[in-house]
């Protein structure tokens, strides 16, 4: 493949670390948001690399036209549906049900369940809103204790976010890798399980005894503090886009205080079908993939109902019926819903077509095949590459999109080596290094301080550490199926 630079391998590097250096310090120092600290890193690479100023903005805008294209079409349709169950009550009916019908010592595993089924089509931060509410009302009734209830919810939102699409950073590097999204939403689904189980109940249940946390007396509107997992960087557009669980809207105890939404509630199975038939349909492509032959009847038509934007587009339509409609909506008002919940997405959107840009360039002036072939050479692991170079960025910039994206774009020759299925597990051991360690430069850690009342000592014994043994438990399952598959 041509590049658009003649330079050489110590030029390029050069180029790739002062470009990273750039995204980095504009980031974590200055307080950038990422969609100007990503042109800006950008422009350096391609500069430094000696690549012609017009050539680097042609290669950027194909990089960004193109990932908006195949991943922006998936990340909209999903906040549809998301905005759905929450507007219509279908989440917190979700919710209700699951956590009200367990006793006490089954709490810590119920709520990483319906945390991590609420988590399939909202993005983080919606999730901890929604939930807070009702992590903290279950905390104030029971003796099961804040954290043994918190830390599961916590865990099921962030590992569903960083390794199972539809969410932007698993989508992102599947696009970046050209992985299939069947096969690695199924490899995703068999990690997110044990990794869901050791750094939900099973870590909090041994910080709880640890880090004596008392229930705060109601939760506070909390600010971002920074830049981090997908969507943080909007974290005040995600919230004041009238999500349920907003704390403006709580009661005495913690809960959602809209008796209408209550009462519209859609009901139980209808929100939970919604919610689980993108992933069903996409699952049974992969499947099908799998085990039936090329030109089978039913794989032909498995495969385009499994088709990413098919899939989410039938969850679409499906939730403005089940979710929409059985909750009292007329037409105007599931319109209205749809529309508002794109409005709150802009900055994701920019912030993953921006990536898609830096990656471009990466991949145009050289940058990946000389980190490749250095890898080869080195005998290094690209899954471990992957991993330890999304890590480096999540550290320093606080941003699990900016790491994913960026880690994308250095192994993404090395992608075109490896066969399909490892390809799928190169994006999740990229998502794993994306959510190692939050702390200060990640507004999620903040948005967790400041609704469990926590010190930042205590956040970063709790939320840290839980971050921390998501990406390692994830990466460890990416590792093991890497011997089988």
């Amino acid at each position: 493949m041509s590049t658009i630079t003649d330079a050489g391998t110590t030029q390029l590097v050069v180029a790739a670390l002062l470009g990273i250096a750039v995204v980095v310090v504009l980031i974590a120092w200055a307080k950038w948001h990422p969609f100007l600290a990503l042109i800006l890193g950008t422009a350096t690479l391609g500069l430094v690399a000696g690549a012609a100023p017009a050539k680097i903005v042609t290669s950027f805008t194909t990089g960004l036209g193109s990932t908006v294209g195949s991943v922006g079409v998936l990340i909209a349709l999903g906040s549809m549906i998301g905005a759905l169950l929450t507007q219509s009550g279908g989440a917190d009916g979700i919710v209700q049900r699951l956590v009200t019908g367990v006793s006490g010592s089954v709490l810590p595993w119920a709520m990483a369940g319906v945390a991590a089924l609420v988590g399939l089509p909202l993005f983080f931060e919606i999730g901890v809103v929604l939930l807070v509410p009702i992590v903290l009302l279950v905390a104030r009734r029971t003796d099961v204790g804040l954290l043994r209830i918190g830390i599961p919810a916590l865990a099921g939102l962030s590992v569903l976010h960083g390794l199972v699409p539809p969410h932007p950073g698993p989508l992102v590097a599947i696009d970046s890798l050209h992985a299939d999204l069947g096969l690695t939403l199924m490899f995703g689904l068999i990690c997110a399980i044990p990794t869901v189980i050791v750094a939900g109940p099973i870590f909090g249940n041994f910080i709880a005894a640890r880090v004596p946390v008392a229930v705060p007396r109601a939760a506070v509107a909390v600010g971002a503090g920074g830049v981090g997992s997908v969507g943080s960087a909007d974290l005040d557009a995600d919230r004041s886009a009238g999500g349920p669980g907003n704390p403006a809207d709580l009661d005495a105890d913690g809960v959602p205080d809209r008796a209408e939404g209550r009462r519209r509630n859609p009901g139980f199975w209808p929100a939970v079908l919604t919610v689980l038939l993108p992933i069903v349909l996409m699952l049974a492509r992969a499947i099908a993939e799998l085990t039936l032959a090329e030109g089978n009847d039913v794989r032909s038509v498995l495969e385009v109902l499994g088709t990413p934007v098919v899939a989410l587009l039938f969850g679409v339509l499906l939730a403005m019926w089940s979710l929409g409609y059985r909750a009292g909506f007329d037409r105007r008002e599931t319109s209205a819903v749809i529309g508002g919940s794109l409005p709150p997405i802009a900055a994701i959107l920019l912030i993953v077509a921006a990536g898609g840009g830096f990656k471009q360039v990466l991949v145009d002036t050289g940058v990946g095949n000389v980190i490749a072939d250095a890898a080869k050479d080195a005998s290094i692991n690209a899954l471990l590459l992957g991993f330890l170079v999304a890590v480096g960025i999540r550290v320093a910039t606080g941003s699990a999109t900016v790491a994913t994206i960026t880690a994308a774009g250095i192994v993404a020759p090395l992608a075109t080596t490896l066969d399909k299925p490892t390809v799928s597990l190169l994006v999740l051991a990229i998502g794993s290094g994306s959510l190692f360690f939050s702390h200060v430069n990640d507004a999620g850690f903040w948005l967790v301080k400041e609704y469990f009342g926590m010190t930042v000592g205590q956040t970063i014994k709790t939320w840290s550490v839980m971050e921390t043994i998501i990406s390692v438990v994830g990466f460890g399952c990416v590792m093991l199926l890497s011997l089988i598959v």
